[in-house]
C-alpha cells in the first residue's frame, strides 16, 4: 500500500516558521496533484494548500494565504509546505495527500499518517 510520508513537524512559538516535507513511500508521483490538509483537535479535517503536477498552479485556504507556500520538486518526488508567521490556530496534525486534481474540493487517493505542528502563544 503506497502512502505519503510527512516530516518536519514540531513545536514553534507564534510568529515562527516550519517547513513540512512529504515523499511517497514508493513510486513516482510526479504526475499527481499534491496537497496538504490539517486537522485540529475536535475539528474536521480542512484543506490547506494544493499544487498541480507541473507546479504551475497553486491553491490556498484563505486562512493561510500569504503565510504558507506549497512547492514541489518532481526530480526528488517531494512536496513541501513552508509555513511562516505561524499562529496558535495553525496547531494541528498536517497531512500530505496525492490525487488527480489540485482542487480544494477534490478527492485525494493517497494519504500520509500526519505530522504534528504545535504553535505556542
Amino acid at each position: 500500500q503506497v502512502r505519503m510520508v510527512e516530516s518536519g513537524g514540531g513545536l514553534v512559538q507564534a510568529g515562527g516558521s516550519l517547513r513540512l516535507s512529504c515523499v511517497p513511500s514508493r513510486g513516482t508521483f510526479s504526475s499527481y496533484a499534491r496537497a496538504w490538509f490539517r486537522q485540529a483537535p475536535g475539528k474536521e479535517r480542512e484543506f490547506v494548500a494544493a499544487i498541480n503536477w507541473t507546479g504551475g498552479s497553486t491553491y490556498y485556504a484563505d486562512s493561510v494565504k500569504g503565510r504558507f507556500t506549497i512547492s514541489r520538486d518532481n526530480a526528488k518526488n517531494t512536496v513541501s509546505l513552508q509555513m511562516n508567521s505561524l499562529k496558535p490556530e495553525d496547531t494541528a496534525v498536517y497531512y500530505c495527500a496525492a490525487g488527480a486534481v489540485a482542487d480544494p474540493k477534490a478527492s485525494y487517493d493517497y494519504w500520509g499518517q500526519g505530522t504534528q505542528v504545535t504553535v505556542s502563544s
